[in-house]
């Protein structure tokens, strides 16, 4: 487990920041992840500090960029079946790993762009 890298912050406040005040989940103070196994692409599992099981309950937002080899890439916030937060799941539409970490200004609601032929 660790803290949340400052890339992944940015990234989490804006996506969350798509989300109505009213639908948002609680944040944790001390934030932490768990990098998951998914081929380099970047998505995170957040730490449960009640400890309790838990599953994913539902997709909170989506957004999307285009990464730096013109791949598109989709960024979900998930939210466990209580509604806190569950995990950050990048999907890079090819299974490569990450070329560049998103920037929040590059990241859109909306369908992704077309995929690199």
């Amino acid at each position: 487990m660790r803290r949340l890298r400052q890339e992944e912050a940015e990234v989490l406040a804006t996506l969350l920041g798509m989300v109505p005040s009213s639908a948002r989940p609680p944040l944790e103070p001390e934030l932490q992840a768990v990098d998951l196994s998914d081929g380099g692409m970047g998505s995170i599992r957040f730490a449960n500090p009640a400890g309790y099981p838990r599953k994913m309950g539902r997709e909170l937002v989506t957004a999307y960029y285009i990464d730096e080899d013109q791949v598109p890439v989709s960024i979900s916030i998930n939210v466990d079946e209580t509604g806190h937060l569950f995990e950050m799941d990048f999907w890079k539409v090819d299974f490569s790993p990450l070329k560049r970490y998103p920037r929040p200004e590059l990241l859109h609601v909306g369908q992704p762009g077309p995929m690199k032929a």
